[in-house]
């Protein structure tokens, strides 16, 4: 058979199918003769029901599932000897002007582009790095601290200053209605720790043992409280009590509280220098990883398939609703999402998508069976049971994938590194985890 393949325009195709009609009339009594051996209809015993009622009550479905199939497979035949690369499903309509006893079908699709990947040595990249320093750990222990401290309840006549727990009763009112969210009483929260709006904390703060206040607040615009945002609230705060904090001293007491098997401050120290090395890690990966994927998709001419971002926007509309969803918001698998918002993220997922796919089949950068252990290996290395989380991955074929595809990309980035002109900086660790 001749497949003659029409350029309409970029990726999109047309094919003409054609199917002889006997061949679809005879799959049809097939399937019906067939279905007549098992159906139930009232009236007749199983096997029993005559020809004629089984054609008129299944013949119009049955068609329709043979011509289905029927031109889903010409379609397959077609586009495999024309030797195309089909993205997203084809729309096909019946066709005039087919020969007697042949019915004709136009299969409209878009292919896959030419991925032209231009000379890579002339990307530049800036990788960045970050050590674990001594600051970082000290850092670190101080939260391990402070998440174990403890209070004592300091004397009424005691100002109330930062790193004390404070138990308060407030009420706020917006034009003299107290709102929702604005009154609680007995409501704790620690000074300094940013827990409250900088307003309520420079009010307690000083406050002693049974005093009130009132004072203004005004809500950010950004407010996560819609009902209140960038509107200003009447406040009155009543301190009923002081805590002083009491954080555990660093000593082999707190190492040992913690788990440490050396149970000392050296393993303490030793013990978060692992952990934090090992975030740093996969944080300069991720952020070197995403400096490649931009040079190299700086690098690539292609065509991209309207399909196949049209299929990347459906899934991140569908990502979207169900983040709403677990958000606790009504109705949000109905919730209006305009595509538009998503269209510049689909496409450039489908562009990387296709690049990414191209420098890995052209240069053999696929994950081999080494790569994929040492990954899950070290993945599992921060757990408590380490072989309980290797087995958990290796028991799932979709986390495999997840997995395969971190190490590709792993791959192309080491890949993309060793070709490029690579300029280095060096970031702090607290830049590097986004802290002050």
């Amino acid at each position: 058979m001749t497949v003659i393949v029409e350029t309409l325009e970029k990726l999109e195709r047309k094919i003409t199918l054609n199917l002889p009609v006997g061949t679809i009339q005879s799959e049809v009594e097939t399937r019906l003769r067939k279905l007549a051996r098992t159906v139930k209809m009232d009236g007749f015993r199983p096997g029993k029901v005559p020809m004629n009622v089984v054609t008129q009550r299944y013949g119009y479905s049955v068609h329709y599932e043979v011509m289905n199939d029927k031109v889903g497979e010409a379609f397959a035949a077609a586009t495999n000897q024309a030797k195309l690369r089909v993205a997203g499903q084809p729309k096909i309509t019946e066709a005039t002007g087919a020969e007697e006893g042949q019915m004709a079908f136009d299969a409209i699709f878009e292919v896959f582009p030419e991925v032209k990947i231009g000379d890579l040595t002339t990307a530049e990249v800036e990788k960045i790095k970050a050590e674990v320093s001594d600051a970082a750990i000290d850092k670190t222990i101080d939260i391990l601290r402070k998440q174990r401290r403890t209070f004592s309840q300091r004397p009424h006549d005691a100002a109330a200053e930062d790193t004390d727990r404070v138990t308060v009763d407030f009420e706020g009112k917006i034009d003299g209605e107290v709102f929702e969210g604005g009154k609680a009483e007995g409501f704790q929260f620690i000074l300094g720790d940013g827990q409250m709006l900088k307003e309520f904390e420079e009010a307690t703060r000083g406050m002693k043992f049974g005093e009130s206040k009132t004072f203004p607040l005004a809500f950010p615009a950004e407010y996560h409280g819609k009902d209140v945002a960038g509107k200003t609230a009447d406040f009155m705060v009543t301190l009923k009590k002081v805590e002083a904090a009491h954080l555990p001293e660093v000593d082999d007491a707190l190492a040992k509280a913690l788990g440490i098997a050396a149970a000392n401050v050296e393993g303490l120290r030793a013990d978060i220098r692992k952990n934090l090395e090992r975030e740093v890690k996969s944080r300069l990966q991720g952020r070197n990883k995403q400096a490649v994927m931009d040079a190299l998709v700086s690098k690539s001419e292609l065509d991209l398939p309207k399909a196949s971002v049209q299929s990347e926007v459906d899934r991140l509309i569908e990502g979207a609703r169900a983040d709403l969803k677990q958000r606790g918001i009504k109705d949000a698998d109905k919730a209006p999402i305009p595509a538009e918002m998503f269209t510049p993220q689909a496409e450039r997922r489908v562009r990387l998508g296709l690049v990414v796919a191209e420098l890995v089949r052209a240069n053999a950068l696929h994950a081999n069976h080494d790569q994929i252990k040492a990954h899950i290996d070290e993945l599992a290395a921060s757990y408590e049971k380490p072989a309980d989380v290797v087995r958990w991955y290796y028991g799932d074929n979709r986390r495999m994938a997840e997995v395969e595809a971190v190490v590709i990309e792993n791959n192309v980035t080491e890949f993309v590194l060793a070709k490029a002109k690579v300029s280095e900086k060096q970031v702090t660790f607290d830049e590097l985890m986004g802290q002050n």
